[in-house]
């Protein structure tokens, strides 16, 4: 057997929690990568609204095994009130999930220094969540980092104890200080609640599990334009957020790898600072977001919106390998008199269709005009169902992709959901 793939296209929030859930049933595990607690994975179900942190998406299953793999940074404060907030009950959770050993912590001071450094960059800002992700992974790659599988050591408090006293010391050089004693009972109370789910050398599991037959599902976080090295960097994530991340997250080798499903909205939209060609600023802009409800669910920040970018998206079908797409929000497109999509740019005067190095460099955006549609697509069951409009727009992009558009999410219930 091989491992499946599901990640974002774009810059995150393109709806990769609603498909991880509709295609759950279809595999035996679902096993998050990478990332932290600035991922907020949505499913509706019942009329209910569940957002995801670190779990990952599958966990609503009966039966079915879901892994937090190490590739992970892991606030065990954020990871119990996730737990206790699924509504499923602590016990069905711990049944249903496995946490790496070689998954990161993210520490009190990852979480202080996050603050510290992001406010010293002033007009420069990144956009952090303030979780400690970065710290926490800046930690892993200088080799100063606390593991899950430390919390089950002897030694565990004196690792701790250095590990902040450098900390302390940082914060100590942004003219920052701040009373530990607080945030440590809350983070100190958590870590025994996490020493009680079971732990696991998640790159053997995998593998015995593949070689069972067992149907993996690998589930990403962010999205490919986050990525840490094919981003739009600095204003990225500190992880690997592409394909090669799930190998590399969850002990993978590329060979074992399969089909790799790339999630992206209909539109596009942006968190935080960055540079985002196809922003818009206007009316249209705002009725996508109030629309779509663009509002991030894991800051509640509102999103930045705009048409498709086609440049964007085939890169990263690109440097993803991408075998199908998934369309998010169609839903949210419908009452437009016209929709856009950016199929070039212009930079240095001549017309592109790759992303150059810096986005700023782009003078001109070249856009597609097609007509939109008005029918209300949220009860549409089946491919036949939906307006002509928009199985044009549909269509064009698979034609400038080359990749087919396999599902085409209609509304945000799992229900709501089109598979062709």
């Amino acid at each position: 057997m091989k491992i499946d793939i599901l990640l974002g296209l774009q810059w995150g929030d393109e709806g990769k929690g609603k498909i991880v859930d509709a295609l759950t049933p279809d595999y035996d595990i679902v096993a998050r990568f990478q990332g932290g607690p600035n991922a907020g994975h949505t499913i509706e179900f019942n009329g209910a609204k569940h957002v995801l942190h670190l779990i990952p998406s599958g966990i609503f299953h009966e039966g079915k095994q879901n892994i937090i793999g190490n590739g992970l940074v892991i606030d065990p404060v954020v990871f119990r009130k996730e737990v206790e907030s699924l509504g499923i009950g602590t016990e069905k959770v711990r049944e249903r999930l496995l946490i790496s050993l070689k998954a990161h912590l993210i520490l009190p001071t990852h979480k202080l220094l996050d603050a510290a450094q992001e406010a010293s960059l002033g007009e420069s800002k990144i956009g952090s969540t303030l979780r400690g992700i970065g710290p926490a992974y800046t930690d892993k790659a200088s080799r100063g980092g606390v593991r899950v599988g430390d919390l089950f050591r002897k030694d565990f408090r004196e690792i701790y104890r250095a590990r902040t006293a450098e900390h302390l010391r940082m914060l100590k050089g942004y003219g920052f200080t701040n009373d530990l004693r607080e945030l440590e009972e809350e983070w100190f109370d958590s870590v025994g609640f996490l020493r009680q789910f079971t732990t696991v050398n998640a790159d053997y599991h995998i593998d015995r599990s593949l070689r069972e037959g067992r149907r993996v599902l690998a589930e990403g976080a962010q999205g490919t334009m986050l990525d840490i090295d094919f981003g739009t960097y600095p204003f990225v994530t500190s992880s690997n957020t592409v394909a090669a991340g799930a190998c590399t997250g969850l002990g993978i080798a590329p060979a074992r790898t399969g089909e790799v499903f790339g999630i992206f909205k209909a539109y596009c939209t942006r968190v935080g600072s960055g540079p985002f060609p196809t922003e818009l600023d206007d009316s249209d802009g705002q009725m996508m977001r109030d629309r779509g409800n663009e509002y991030g669910s894991t800051t509640g920040r509102p999103r930045r919106c705009g048409w498709l970018d086609l440049p964007a998206l085939k890169y990263a079908i690109m440097v993803n390998g991408v075998t199908r797409l998934f369309m998010m929000k169609a839903d949210v497109l419908t009452g437009f008199g016209e929709v856009k999509v950016c199929r070039s740019y212009t930079v240095g005067g001549r017309e592109v269709s790759e992303l150059p190095y810096c986005l700023n460099d782009i003078e001109t955006l070249n856009y597609r005009t097609m007509p939109g549609w008005k029918a209300d697509i949220t009860g549409c069951h089946s491919w036949n169902d939906l307006p002509a409009e928009l199985k044009d727009y549909i269509e064009y992009i698979e034609k400038e992709t080359g990749v087919p558009v396999t599902i085409v999410s209609v509304g945000p219930d799992r229900a709501a959901t089109i598979y062709r």
